[in-house]
């Protein structure tokens, strides 16, 4: 079973994150702010990282760096879940190292897709 990382601090982004995963057989794992999410994911080591760009705490782009400085984490497909216009969003998805990214809100029906694509 692959474990996903949401770093994520709203709500019902992430029970709808939740919802569509776990139907699929992925085991979910949650952080309300980016300092609980490095925390989380040294320790469990999760298949993907799903990350708010914006978070409480802070920016996505710090957050990515410290995580691709782990080197048990260096591998792990980190992708930007965000609220920023499509190109927009791509671009900095790109500018601050994740492998991509899918803007909100998410397609239901795409989703799952998109997820499994990033872990093959």
């Amino acid at each position: 079973m692959k474990t996903i990382l949401q770093i994520e601090d709203n709500y019902a982004n992430t029970r709808l994150v939740e919802r569509v995963l776990e139907h699929q057989g992925y085991r979910l794992l949650h952080a309300a702010d980016g300092r609980t999410g490095i925390d989380i994911a040294l320790q469990e080591h999760p298949d993907l990282i799903l990350l708010d760009m914006g978070l409480p705490d802070m920016d996505g782009q710090t957050l990515v760096s410290v995580l691709r400085g782990a080197p048990e984490l260096a591998h792990t497909p980190i992708v930007a879940l965000t609220a920023w216009p499509e190109a927009t969003a791509a671009q900095m998805a790109v500018n601050y190292g994740c492998d991509g990214c899918i803007t909100k809100p998410i397609n239901v029906t795409e989703f799952a897709e998109q997820i499994a694509a990033y872990l093959r």
